[in-house]
């Protein structure tokens, strides 16, 4: 996702000044905003080159000119629907927007389609007990338990690797053997893996803290009982681009309240709303963090990563959300885990 800056342009601009955008930006394509960086529409050479046949001089407005219905893709969209809207429209470049409209970055078909190796580190938090699943956890670690046709951990290691994040760190505990014996150092599965043992718990920050020295880049940390189909490029993107040093993927929960909700002032009711629904944002368990977030993670102590946040936000650090809108389920009940095998096929096959 190529930084859009150098090929923005207001909806005011003369068509002079489109072309100059669009030969200093080399993307063949200029991004029409407006002052809250709301996406208007897309302006291409062959627009303009079109505009001209008809007799339309350089120096008049491009109004009437740019699509307003340009084809874009969203932060959350994986590699493979952005590549289907671009063969299925006969683009080579999509705008990425976020949920309100806003454009965030530009994907290029021929940068998708490159298999470019990323250096940044994955943290995964494989060493749970996962109780609440025994007993089909009393021989087997969470992570190795078969959804679809593989092992969760698999999955999730696949997905990463698909973007190119193929330098894995596993934080084990429970069963290591388990883990350590199917994937080896990662060789047969097109990535490198690395072994951390935790002798006692940690929390998912804590054991953050037992690699500090290899994690010189921005890295990811992950639990290892989750199964989603974001695109983690877009969201080391989305850190980058925010100048963040810690960002936590939410996702949207809401619950209805079964009830009569009743307001009482002074005794006296005041309001009644009738089962009202609640949305909040949670923690979908998925974090990319800067190397200056280490600072705050002491050694050898159980630290999870709400109180890293806490820490990172009373400095007064640049800690942000990544809204994700995509699949995601953890897999924490035999519920959860019998919905996974059910909706496998339709989300990752």
């Amino acid at each position: 996702m190529k930084n859009y800056e150098k090929i923005i342009i207001a909806p005011s601009a003369t068509i002079r000044q489109a072309f100059e955008v669009i030969d200093t930006g080399a993307m063949k394509i200029a991004l029409v905003i407006d002052a809250d960086r709301q996406l208007l529409g897309t302006i291409t050479d062959g627009d303009i080159r079109r505009a001209i046949l008809t007799g339309v001089g350089l120096e008049t407005s491009i109004e009437g000119i740019y699509c307003c219905t340009p084809t874009t893709c969203g932060v959350n969209d994986s590699k493979e629907k952005i590549l289907q809207l671009a063969v299925s429209h006969k683009i080579f470049q999509i705008p990425v927007v976020d949920a309100d409209g806003r454009i965030v970055g530009i994907a290029e078909v021929d940068e998708l389609l490159k298999a470019s190796q990323r250096k940044n580190k994955v943290v995964l938090m494989v060493g749970g007990l996962g109780t609440r699943l025994s007993p089909l956890t009393d021989t087997t670690p969470k992570p190795m338990l078969h959804v679809g046709n593989k092992p969760i951990l698999e999955t999730i290691i696949d997905n990463f690797s698909k973007y190119g994040y193929t330098d894995i760190i596993l934080c084990v505990g429970y069963k290591s053997h388990v883990i350590e014996e199917y994937f080896g150092d990662g060789t047969s599965f097109g990535v490198n893996i690395q072994y951390v043992h935790e002798n006692k718990r940690m929390g998912t920050a804590g054991a953050v803290a037992l690699v500090r020295e290899k994690l010189v880049e921005p890295f990811f940390v992950m639990n290892g009982d989750l199964l989603t189909n974001i695109n983690f490029e877009h969201m080391h993107d989305y850190h980058v681009s925010n100048h963040a040093i810690a960002t936590m993927a939410v996702r949207e929960y809401e619950f209805q309240v079964p009830y009569g909700v009743v307001s009482v002032h002074n005794g006296k009711i005041a309001a009644i709303e009738e089962k009202p629904t609640h949305k909040f944002f949670v923690s979908a368990g998925i974090y990319m963090l800067s190397p200056q977030t280490l600072e705050h993670i002491p050694e050898n102590e159980f630290f999870d990563m709400p109180t890293l946040f806490e820490k990172i936000i009373s400095s007064q650090h640049n800690a942000v959300s990544f809204p994700i809108r995509e699949y995601w389920l953890d897999i924490g009940r035999m519920s959860d885990y019998e919905r996974a095998n059910n909706e496998y096929s339709l989300v990752f096959e």
